[in-house]
């Protein structure tokens, strides 16, 4: 019994409860699939739209073919071709299997309740039972089914060859009634289709290129099915001027049937006997008085009914287009009533299709140059102003040139309303998309959080600079603070206009420049006048960048306390060219004043060696004997004591007179070197006074990293 339970045909014992039967059901099933129900506005629906509408417009092009499957292929007489017959059934078959997909698909499609329409997109109903009831209630239900019943495959190969009359004049009247009655439905089927996916996208086609194509396409259709009508009509024509014949000779021997004009009956006797007889051929010709083809003369003339299929083809697509082009004006027609209402409809499906599907198209191409031609317009605009104004030619230049680089970068299009117009965590996603591996490249923003990092590029805007334009000059309030994405920029600086002083540093991508505006940001209370500027910023190159506002850079300092920190305050003071300035200067001020101490040490010391050497030469020629100073002595000569204070002894020192002569020398030396100690130190003080003195730079100041 255990086995018997696996098979999908088990039922369960009819003691159970009818919930639990129909769970037991369900679940036993191997194949149940549970119903899914769909979003019509969803990306699946929307998707399968698409590909079903390139299906119709396949099917319809399929279609007409069956048109074509007549052929003369002797002396007045004509057959199917079916080698035609079944290339066009098989894709035709592959199309038929698309309508009954989607007639499938709609009942797993959900619907608006037509009462919750009052605020917004309303309310989808999706229950299986009440979508089903909808649809089976409404009439795309019909249209669907009579779409995708494969009518002419019916008919071409089972319908036709069972009949017991298979003339040629009953084979074109069927084709043209089958494809016809199939092809209404077909056609109308890609209005509603493509107002839905109108609806649900906006647009047809995503691009403006595929939008022309799709409406010149249309075109190309209606130029098919107007050149298919016309072959099948030549076809019939042709054999209306033979049965009019073969009627006429039923009374002469040899006797016409209706059957010769079929060329089943190429090989019967008879009929060999009635061809040479006849006038059918002689008679059915163009030049002949005895039948008017009409507009059907092109068929006769160019021989294009017994012609190859491609050939034939090829010609009457070429006639459809021509005349519908052309509204049907060249066309000389017959006192046939089906030809002269064939001519009005081609002139008027002309008129419908040049003033819609031509307009339409032109008007997707048209899309694809519009803001090209509005960027035109607002350049003239510009130039004429200029003109009016009396611009130099240098500024005229920069204007176009900035109005050129911004085009480029742009393609005219207004990022900056875009974004505004989208919701905002849409907005912050897209920013952080753009902005977040462009902010990480500044270094100063790298030691940053991703939060913090986030509310500064939701904040940012970009920029466009063209080449040789100041961004900001020394002196100026800064307003925003730039990070450089492409190009390079000149940052200068004379420390506000002092003479002598100048420094120079190119910024290139991974920069910024106006950090006065961080301290400003990070102070307690800050003041309602904007910092000045410190350095004059020119740009070298065209640049990109993004800027960070005054009020939004307050904004994030005020809402985020985790910048002020002194990781931050270290990032900042690194790579800040402010401070870097400041520190250059400040280490050269240190050095030069070493260097200047250290040159007058050595002036010092060559001129005191010199004045030794001097006063050594004077005392040696006059005979006094050299009691070896030393330099380094010099300093404690004010306070030794006199020779004069020693007395004479066996310890080395001369006679009474000759201690008085080398006392008043000594004196006397002692006393020069005291002079020109002075000296020395006075013409020290004087080249300090003659130097140029560097004045002392100003430091920064010092953003107030400290937490409120």
């Amino acid at each position: 019994m255990k086995a018997f339970n696996l098979l999908p045909f088990h039922r369960p014992p009819l003691h159970l409860p009818q919930p639990l039967l129909h769970r037991r059901t369900r679940s036993s099933v191997p194949w149940y699939v549970p119903r899914f129900i769909l979003d019509p506005g969803g990306p699946t629906v929307l998707l399968w739209h698409r590909i079903f509408l390139l299906n119709c417009m396949a099917a319809l092009f399929i279609d007409p073919f069956y048109f074509y499957l007549m052929f003369v292929a002797g002396p007045a007489c004509v057959r199917i071709d079916y080698g035609i017959g079944l290339a066009v059934t098989i894709c035709r078959t592959v199309a038929d299997l698309f309508y009954i997909a989607h007639l499938v698909l709609k009942f797993h499609i959900a619907f608006v309740a037509p009462s919750s329409r009052v605020f917004g997109r309303g309310e989808l109903v999706t229950d299986y039972k009440q979508i089903r009831n909808r649809y089976l209630q409404s009439k795309d239900f019909i249209l669907d089914l009579i779409a995708c019943i494969p009518i002419p495959q019916v008919v071409i190969w089972y319908i036709i060859p069972g009949l017991s009359d298979n003339r040629a004049s009953h084979t074109n009247n069927l084709l043209s009634l089958i494809v016809l009655m199939q092809y209404v439905p077909r056609l109308y089927l890609i209005f509603p289709l493509n107002k839905k996916i109108v609806k649900a996208n906006g647009v047809v086609t995503k691009t403006a290129v595929m939008g022309a194509a799709y409406n010149l396409l249309l075109y190309m259709l209606a130029s098919h099915v107007l050149g298919a009508l016309w072959y099948l009509l030549s076809i019939e024509r042709q054999y209306t001027c033979w049965r009019s014949v073969c009627n006429k000779e039923r009374q002469k021997d040899p006797r016409c049937y209706q059957k010769f004009l079929d060329c089943s009956t190429l090989n019967d006797p008879d009929r060999a006997n009635w061809l040479l007889y006849t006038d059918a051929v002689r008679n059915c010709t163009m030049d002949s008085p005895e039948f008017n083809f009409g507009i059907f003369a092109d068929v006769l003339t160019n021989e294009i009914i017994g012609a190859t299929f491609f050939e034939k083809y090829l010609y009457c697509l070429w006639w459809g287009l021509k005349n519908l082009s052309s509204y049907g004006q060249n066309l000389q027609t017959s006192t046939y009533i089906l030809e002269t209402v064939f001519a009005i409809c081609i002139c008027i499906v002309g008129l419908v299709l040049f003033s819609h599907l031509i307009g339409n198209m032109q008007a997707y191409l048209q899309s694809l140059t519009a803001r090209l031609e509005e960027w035109r317009v607002k350049q003239w605009d510009v130039d004429q102003w200029m003109r009016h104004r009396q611009l130099p030619e240098d500024i005229q230049d920069r204007v176009r040139s900035f109005f050129r680089y911004k085009w480029l970068a742009t393609r005219g299009v207004d990022e900056e309303s875009i974004l505004q117009s989208l919701p905002l965590d849409l907005r912050r996603e897209i920013q952080r998309h753009l902005c977040l591996a462009l902010v990480r490249r500044v270094p100063f923003f790298s030691q940053m959080d991703d939060q913090l990092l986030d509310a500064i590029c939701e904040r940012l805007v970009s920029s466009l600079s063209t080449k040789d334009t100041y961004i900001v000059r020394e002196g100026d309030p800064v307003n925003e603070m730039l990070f450089i994405i492409r190009g390079q920029l000149e940052s200068s600086t004379t420390n506000g206009g002092r003479s002598g002083f100048y420094n120079s540093i190119n910024l290139r991508p991974g920069d910024f420049c106006g950090e006065e505006l961080l301290t400003w940001a990070l102070m307690p209370n800050p003041s309602l006048n904007f910092p000045q500027s410190t350095r004059t910023v020119h740009a070298l190159t065209e640049v990109e960048a993004f800027a960070l506002r005054a009020e939004d850079l307050k904004f994030v300092a005020n809402q985020f306390k985790r910048l002020h920190s002194k990781k931050l305050q270290h990032a900042f003071r690194f790579y800040s060219y402010q401070w870097r300035t400041w520190g250059a200067c400040f280490i050269q001020a240190a050095w030069r004043r070493y260097k200047k101490k250290k040159l007058a040490k050595e002036l010092s010391k060559q001129e005191r060696f010199e004045y030794y050497s001097e006063e050594q030469e004077r005392m040696e020629g006059e005979g006094v004997e050299e009691y070896g100073y030393l330099d380094e002595d010099i300093d404690e000569c004010d306070e030794a004591p006199l020779l004069s204070q020693y007395g004479g002894g066996s310890d080395g020192f001369t006679s009474e007179g000759e201690n008085a002569h080398a006392s008043q020398h000594l004196g006397a030396t002692i006393l020069a070197s005291k002079f020109m100690k002075k000296r020395v130190n006075q013409r020290m003080v004087r080249r300090e006074e003659a130097a140029p003195s560097l004045k002392k730079l100003m430091k920064p100041d010092e953003p107030d990293f400290s937490i409120q």
